[in-house]
């Protein structure tokens, strides 16, 4: 298969993309709903998730150009995702930086409804991802940045109940800070996976 994308579409290429249109519609309104309610709420952790948000969908959309197309762009694609991430979990720290120094206690309440919603969200969007992966190193970098979602989203709704119980705002600080620090891990894996893959090709 070359990288022009030709042909027809075999079956496992349409289900590909069936899976990544569902996903990249789903985390675009996760990622509009999320930062609405963290700004509104007053909560790093779900812009930092909201954000997240925003990048898997950015991530769907190159997949689903990477869908049926050779491995040189698929690797591509896969660098770019990384890059993305990477840049999110920076922003998302110095998000954090700036809500320790001017920011106030958010709203747990909606901290935890919010984040509860996003898990639901994720976790089916996780389990569909799960059954296309394969070794296609486009597939697996959104499975990664979905597989970082659920994480984050169990940490919002954790610290949701801290702020809840105690009104105290650090424990929004501290999971906004471990998201942003653990996109930036999850990107990592993805620009190596990437140049593995570029490697191999390669040979």
């Amino acid at each position: 298969m070359t990288d022009c994308g030709c042909g027809a579409t075999p079956p496992q290429t349409k289900a590909q993309q069936r899976v990544l249109w569902i996903a990249l519609a789903l985390n675009a309104t996760m990622f509009v709903v999320e930062v609405a309610t963290g700004i509104t709420a007053r909560s790093t952790g779900l812009i930092a998730d909201g954000l997240d948000m925003l990048a898997d969908a950015s991530a769907y959309a190159i997949a689903l150009a990477a869908v049926g197309r050779g491995i040189g762009f698929k690797t591509n694609a896969a660098t770019l995702s990384g890059l993305v991430l990477l840049l999110l979990g920076l922003g998302v720290l110095f998000e954090v930086v700036q809500r320790l120094l001017t920011g106030e206690a958010p709203e747990g309440a909606w901290m935890i409804v919010v984040a509860a919603a996003a898990l639901a969200v994720n976790a089916t969007v996780l389990r569909l991802l799960s059954r296309q992966r394969q070794d296609e190193v486009h597939i697996r970098a959104t499975w990664i940045f979905t597989r970082a979602d659920v994480v984050a989203n169990v940490a919002v709704i954790l610290s949701g109940i801290a702020v809840l119980l105690t009104g105290v705002r650090y424990f929004d600080l501290v999971v906004g800070a471990a998201i942003g620090l653990y996109v930036a891990r999850e990107a990592l894996e993805i620009l190596r996976d990437a140049r593995t893959a570029k490697s191999q090709a390669q040979r």
